[in-house]
């Protein structure tokens, strides 16, 4: 994630360098493709404390809101714990060189409004506020422009042509070039299937967290969608039960990236993160120690 990137090697794609895979993991590239390899993993946080600092940074600024701290948190998780931004392509690993996270905004809030892709690349020193104002930047340039991204301006194109090239032509090409890193700027540079991790924000529309799949079609492994905030009995650590404030999340990803112990201390850094959302006011990229022991 460094500032000064290295000069790319021909194994290199133009958004991540080549990782050597061993050779376990890489025999599983020819066994499933990313459709096949995916996990689901479900995970109820207690966001308690997050309410209570969300409580108190509205009156800062009452444009923040939670699914911009659950995406700088994410993106935390991301920077702590690295393989979370590998993919599989063409039976090889690469590492990405940025932070990506994508979500789909609508131009307005009519029923048959567009539905826009949005990329926004975290940088290191990112904290919460630096990216809340990008997504609210991003989103309010789509909504009072009406206008699209390269991505989904090239979308529209494609959806012009016939069913049957769209089926034997046009999508086995594009494919090809999609394996082999060879897809126009126009179409990879903003499409929603080449970040680091999709997020779908369900609590805004007072929806439970669901399990979506993963696509065979650019680079994406991680799909995180994020339930609406609740009141649910919880035990404590002294046995006593209290109502506590939970968001559920529903966790799709490429299980060829990493391993189930490194899944889930992923997962418990996002508990702590949001059990201390004062870590939600620093850099990005700050390194924040395990907290939780394992036992084999």
């Amino acid at each position: 994630m460094s500032e000064v990137k290295k000069k790319k090697s021909f194994r290199d794609r133009r958004d991540a360098k080549y990782i050597k895979m061993p050779a376990m993991m890489r025999l599983l590239t020819y066994l499933t493709d990313r459709q096949d390899a995916d996990v689901y993993m479900n995970k109820k946080i207690d966001v308690t404390e997050l309410v209570k600092y969300m409580k108190k940074k509205k009156l800062e600024n009452s444009d923040i809101t939670y699914f911009h701290a659950f995406s700088i948190a994410i993106a935390k998780v991301i920077y702590n714990r690295p393989k979370l931004n590998r993919y599989i392509i063409n039976h090889k690993c690469y590492q990405r060189d940025d932070v990506i996270l994508t979500f789909t905004a609508k131009v307005d809030y009519s029923d048959d409004a567009k539905e826009v892709m949005s990329l926004i690349k975290v940088d290191e020193k990112d904290n919460i506020n630096t990216l809340s104002d990008k997504i609210k930047e991003k989103v309010n340039t789509f909504r009072n422009k009406k206008q699209q991204n390269s991505s989904d301006d090239s979308l529209d194109i494609l959806d012009k042509f016939p069913g049957w090239m769209l089926k034997f032509i046009i999508a086995p090409v594009a494919k090809f070039m999609d394996r082999h890193d060879l897809l126009p700027n126009s179409l990879n540079n903003d499409l929603l299937y080449n970040s680091t991790v999709i997020l779908s924000n369900l609590g805004s529309i007072k929806c439970g967290a669901i399990y979506h799949h993963l696509t065979n079609f650019g680079t994406n492994g991680i799909l995180i969608t994020i339930g609406n905030i609740h009141k649910e009995q919880v035990v404590m650590p002294n046995g006593k039960v209290e109502i506590r404030d939970i968001v559920e999340f529903g966790i799709n990803l490429d299980e060829r990236i990493a391993d189930g112990v490194y899944f889930s201390k992923a997962v418990n850094l996002l508990d702590y993160i949001m059990g201390h959302p004062e870590t939600l006011e620093r850099d990005a990229n700050e390194r924040i120690e395990e907290k939780k022991d394992f036992e084999y």
